[in-house]
């Protein structure tokens, strides 16, 4: 960690990794869950349920995966930071009651 980081953005870092991690588990069993549920109620070969139980582990954790790196890619850092190139930046006229800058 680096030395200059403040108390608060430590603590803001770690629920943010907490919230990624708690929600990314919700996806991937929600999606293990739905895909594996034909497994287990539907009416299916018993050749078939071994590889469509893997089949949804894996799409449970692509699921987790996606959802943690897409919380942590979007979360903005420490504060003061430059913006990022997804954001948007207002940028204030320069001078005040005029709507461009150049007018």
């Amino acid at each position: 960690m680096s030395p200059t980081r403040t108390r608060a953005e430590r603590d803001a870092l770690t629920i943010e990794i907490t919230f990624a991690l708690v929600t990314a588990a919700f996806a991937g069993a929600v999606g293990f869950l739905v895909m594996g549920s034909a497994a287990i109620w539907a009416p299916m070969p018993r050749s078939w349920a071994g590889p469509w139980l893997t089949a949804s582990g894996v799409v449970g954790a692509v699921l987790f995966v996606v959802r943690v790196v897409r919380v942590l890619r979007r979360w903005p850092g420490p504060a003061g930071g430059r913006p990022a190139g997804r954001d948007i930046v207002w940028f204030q006229p320069s001078q005040p009651g005029r709507t461009n800058p150049d007018s």
